[in-house]
């Protein structure tokens, strides 16, 4: 027969409340968490995860839902959260949606038909169409990364506009005027406000703002190649360059290369993100590195305080946590 918990009673010396908390991802001293463990193995205890599903309504899984797994930003985030996560006694389960919104719509209703007890999202569909429904629910909804106006969600983002305004403000300080953004897809706020904190640090330091010095990509390698020849081949006296996304960032130092253009000295460039990346460059690359360790421990904590309230999807006022970014000096920036 089985193990019950209150074998595991029996074999600990504990009481059934203590047993519970730690099955069920609580809190427990030490010393008690050791025993309950020891008799777990012993005992070969089974956790009956469909039958207390159905009792609790509950599923232990917490549903992520991401534009790209191949992302760095995404990979360490996702997995900073899961550490989290994993010691309160959730699982996660993850979908790709290879940055489509039709994909990303299908992943929600998929987890939302496995019953997942909240859901993480890096949003594709800058409306967030695909979160009506799941929203309806009543469970908890944290957004990382990017944020959907209007939709009151809690969100974790890095404060972009200002990340942005501190790249362009190096360049101007090291005499660069001729400066060109290749920006992400402006249906994604987070990349629009990248693309206003350069407009407004150009204007803040009285530089013309020039449609051609700006290139929206799709936030993908290739677009970052494109980008940077793009800008090159229009505007000849361009200094220097500020790229918003990690990917594309990849793709303009392809570009460089591709062009036989040298860093600084024909071209300055201050990436974004991948502190690894831009060691990996020679000269190596200056860079807005974002939080995310910060990015990923916000989230799980909003998720566990939200799991842990009955009243917290729909009408609770929602989280808004804005983390600040480090510029991280390279060599990729020449002094005019």
């Amino acid at each position: 027969m089985a193990a019950t918990i209150k074998d595991i009673a029996q074999k600990t010396g504990l009481g059934l409340a203590t047993i519970s908390s730690y099955l069920n991802g609580g809190n427990v001293r030490e010393k008690n968490r050791v025993k309950i463990e020891e008799a777990i193995r012993e005992l070969h205890f089974e956790i009956n995860e469909t039958a207390r599903g159905l009792k609790t309504n509950t599923t232990r899984t917490i549903g992520v839902v991401i534009p790209e797994l191949n992302s760095v930003f995404c990979a360490k985030v996702i997995g900073r959260i899961e550490d989290t996560l994993r010691k309160h006694g959730y699982a996660l389960m993850i979908c790709d949606c290879r940055t489509d919104k039709v994909r990303e719509r299908e992943a929600v209703e998929f987890l939302m038909r496995k019953r997942v007890d909240g859901l993480i999202n890096m949003p594709v569909d800058g409306k967030g169409r695909h979160l009506e429904k799941f929203r309806r629910t009543g469970k908890p909804v944290v957004l990382i990364d990017r944020e959907i106006n209007g939709l009151g969600c809690d969100s974790v983002c890095a404060d972009n506009r200002e990340a942005m305004k501190e790249a362009v403000k190096l360049l101007v300080e090291n005499g660069h005027r001729g400066i060109g953004m290749v920006a992400g897809t402006q249906d994604v706020l987070t990349a629009q406000e990248r693309l206003m904190g350069y407009e407004e640090a150009c204007s803040e330091n009285g530089i013309p703002l020039r449609e051609s010095y700006i290139y929206s990509g799709d936030c993908t390698i290739e677009s970052g190649v494109l980008g940077l020849e793009t800008l090159v081949r229009n505007n000849p006296e361009m200094t220097a360059v500020v790229v918003g996304n990690y990917n594309m960032s990849v793709g303009v130092m392809i570009g460089m290369n591709e062009l036989g253009l040298s860093v600084p000295e024909e071209l300055s460039v201050i990436g974004f993100d991948n502190l690894q990346f831009a060691r990996a460059c020679r000269p190596r690359l200056t860079i807005l590195d974002q939080p995310t360790g910060e990015i990923a421990d916000h989230a799980a904590r909003i998720m566990l305080e939200r799991l842990g309230k009955t009243d917290c999807a729909v009408n609770a006022q929602p989280y808004k946590v804005r983390l600040k970014t480090a510029l991280i000096p390279g060599s990729s920036v020449k002094k005019l």
